[in-house]
């Protein structure tokens, strides 16, 4: 089969390389779409513990099932599916506990398990039976299914927020994340959702999500005005959905008295030490947590959400690439300028 295989750091090239063998409990899915992510790039760059060169990335995936073991139980030939990153070992205490996204050993498509950047991608036993694989129905397109694992991430965030209904919740970051939970905070009760960006052409293309407030970071207050827009008080619930630490500081200084934070965007290597305002979250009781990842349940749910119509995922692609042009789809992703990028193996 056909996989980009990164090679080293900076090097991804397209090969020829072996089929996987189909055991008596994994399954063969033959890969029709798979989205870059964000740390797919950083991968590429920096490497990741996880991944041991040569590697396949890719970890946004859906596609058919072409072949499965006579063990399984779970899928048949003919199945579409989505597949998303995270993988329970299943057997941790943090596994155990329904947190996967927890566990010390932290299975991943695309990091330990060969991911979807190939015309095939196997699931062993593992992920078979714990991980996040879900059928979609016939009028969900693959492109659109593969998203659903970004999705699944945005709504552990949200879960870990605790969004009520009536509250104001400040985004900061307007990529396909933060996108995403303007959209979720919405179905979730949101009474008025505030969207900060730098980029001035980033936060444009954010207006069809249709956030109540719009602001530019680059050229005005942030903080003040996100205050000016809640009589003073500051937002219930502030997402950082970007990977800088400016932003980690401007969410501590935008909050109510009692609000959530989330620190949901990870920060680069060398840049994740962030000097806060501890007396700000003292006296304000101010809950600030982070979130990473998803557990099966999310992404499952994503799925369902996805299959109702309630996102409707094609506007979050923006580019789309066969696999020999992958090269090009990462470009396309590291540049910002739309907004998911698919490779179709």
């Amino acid at each position: 089969m056909k996989a980009a295989v990164l090679e080293g750091l900076d090097k991804l090239a397209v090969q020829e390389v072996s089929t996987p063998t189909v055991e008596d409990d994994g399954v063969l899915v033959r890969v029709r779409a798979c989205a870059v992510c964000g740390s797919d790039i950083r991968m590429f760059h920096h490497g990741n513990p996880r991944l041991k060169p040569p590697a396949i990335m890719g970890h946004e995936s859906a596609g058919e099932v072409v072949a499965a073991g006579k063990r399984v139980t779970k899928f048949k030939v003919g199945d579409r599916v989505a597949i998303g990153a995270d993988v329970p070992c299943g057997e941790c205490p943090f596994c155990e506990a329904g947190i996967g996204n927890n566990c010390p050993i932290n299975y991943a498509m695309g990091y330990q398990f060969p991911g979807s950047f190939a015309e095939y991608v196997y699931l062993n036993r593992i992920v078979v039976n714990y991980g996040p694989v879900h059928k979609i129905p016939d009028h969900v397109s693959y492109e659109e299914a593969a998203l659903a694992e970004p999705l699944g991430c945005v709504l552990n965030a949200l879960e870990l927020s605790s969004v009520h209904l009536g509250d104001t919740v400040a985004i900061i970051g307007a990529g396909p994340i933060g996108c995403m939970i303007i959209e979720a905070a919405r179905l979730m009760g949101a009474a008025k959702i505030i969207v900060v960006q730098r980029s001035r052409p980033r936060l444009e293309m954010a207006r069809r999500f249709n956030a109540d407030v719009y602001i530019c970071s680059s050229e005005e207050d942030s903080v003040a005005r996100v205050l000016e827009e809640t009589g003073g008080l500051g937002a219930d619930v502030i997402l950082t959905a970007c990977p800088s630490p400016q932003a980690q500081v401007d969410a501590i200084a935008m909050a109510r008295n009692r609000a959530r934070v989330n620190f949901f965007g990870g920060l680069p290597k060398g840049q994740s030490n962030v000097t806060l305002d501890t007396n700000v979250i003292h006296y304000k009781e101010l809950f600030v947590m982070g979130a990473h990842g998803c557990v099966p349940r999310h992404h499952q749910q994503a799925v369902g959400l996805i299959a109702s119509g309630a996102f409707r995922m094609s506007q979050y692609i923006s580019h789309t690439f066969p696999l020999d042009r992958i090269a090009e789809a990462f470009a396309a992703a590291e540049s910002h300028a739309g907004m998911r990028v698919v490779v179709k193996p």
